[in-house]
């Protein structure tokens, strides 16, 4: 991904700030009292030139893709720890092989360690839903692959929806519209791969037609040109790394558990009923039970009788039959006419 080098230095200077002041401390900086920032405030432009577009003020930011390039932006500071979110919406229409990306990661910095938490929407062909990815990987884990894939219940392309990583020292929580949808556990097991260093804010808007769309069968179409996400509402509430008054202490199991970010560190069970129910309904892949991948399941995964709903793929039973049910609905309408 293209970064200035001002971008790489400040970002490398201030992740060795927060480093050396984190051991000398023990402590982090507190979270900003005024976390929704206008974009000259807390964010700076990665590509695109003028596929980038500031609305109301700053507080919305347009990025597209067209047969030029796509676009993306990052906060200015990098964070450990904290709760990070966007009302996002997506492009509509024919968007095969088009990703937008919402995430968090250190990879300017640690280039074969980095640290990375996802949300990837991937597109698709006219009449089919946008697909939902995040991925979970730490100290440069991304050939083991934490990846799941779901569908919504909702039209994303149709208006604002919000999209959050939650990220503590124990455990990362995905959220889409304040429905918990994955929940990760830091294990000793995990160790090293669970992200631990600080990491940036990022938002892109790229061309995945190699793999975004059934493996890369369908490719970005660019007469249906210009492709707009909408970002609004961007959130930082996390620890800004650097030397300054400590947020937290280690052990106290306050700001780095998360209930400083607005989310307490464990789920009550109305959140966690509401995110079962939510994975039974709508995960489509799972890296857990994808057996061909990984024969031994990796040692965080607890396997219980819900992985008779997977292939040895890890694609979800009951997603491929609804796939295949409005396949014969097309065909048959087709048909008809």
């Amino acid at each position: 991904m293209a970064c200035s080098f001002l971008f790489l230095a400040f970002l490398m200077t201030a992740t060795a700030a927060c480093l050396s002041a984190a051991a000398a401390t023990g402590k982090l900086v507190p979270p900003s009292e005024t976390p929704s920032l206008s974009f000259e405030e807390g964010y700076t432009q990665l590509f695109g030139d003028s596929n980038l577009a500031l609305h109301g003020g700053g507080k919305r930011v347009h990025i597209s893709l067209d047969e030029r390039t796509g676009a993306g932006f990052a906060s200015q500071a990098a964070y450990l720890h904290g709760l990070f979110s966007a009302r996002i919406k997506l492009p509509a229409d024919h968007t095969a092989g088009v990703v937008v990306a919402f995430y968090m990661s250190n990879g300017d910095v640690y280039e074969r360690t980095h640290d990375e938490l996802d949300f990837e929407f991937l597109g698709n062909v006219r009449g089919r839903e946008w697909r939902v990815q995040t991925n979970v990987y730490g100290n440069g884990s991304t050939a083991v692959g934490r990846e799941e894939r779901y569908g919504l219940w909702f039209d994303p392309t149709e208006d604002f929806h919000r999209y959050a990583i939650h990220w503590s020292r124990h455990r990362i929580i995905f959220y889409v519209d304040d429905t918990p949808i994955r929940e990760v556990v830091r294990t000793e097991a995990m160790g090293a791969q669970y992200p631990s260093k600080p990491m940036s804010l990022y938002a892109t808007i790229w061309d995945g037609s190699s793999w975004a769309t059934s493996g890369g069968r369908y490719k970005v179409d660019y007469k249906y040109a210009p492709y707009v996400a909408e970002f609004a509402d961007l959130e930082l509430r996390g620890c800004a790394v650097g030397p300054a008054t400590p947020c937290a202490t280690p052990g106290t199991g306050s700001a780095s558990d998360g209930d400083a970010y607005g989310h307490a560190a464990t789920m009550s069970p109305a959140r966690r009923s509401a995110m079962e129910a939510f994975r039974a309904r709508y995960m489509t892949y799972g890296y857990c039970y994808d057996r061909l991948r990984y024969p031994a399941p990796l040692p965080e995964c607890s396997i219980g009788a819900e992985a008779a709903a997977f292939l040895p793929s890890g694609d979800a039973r009951a997603a491929l039959h609804r796939h295949a049910r409005r396949s014969r609905m097309r065909r048959g309408a087709d048909s008809a006419v």
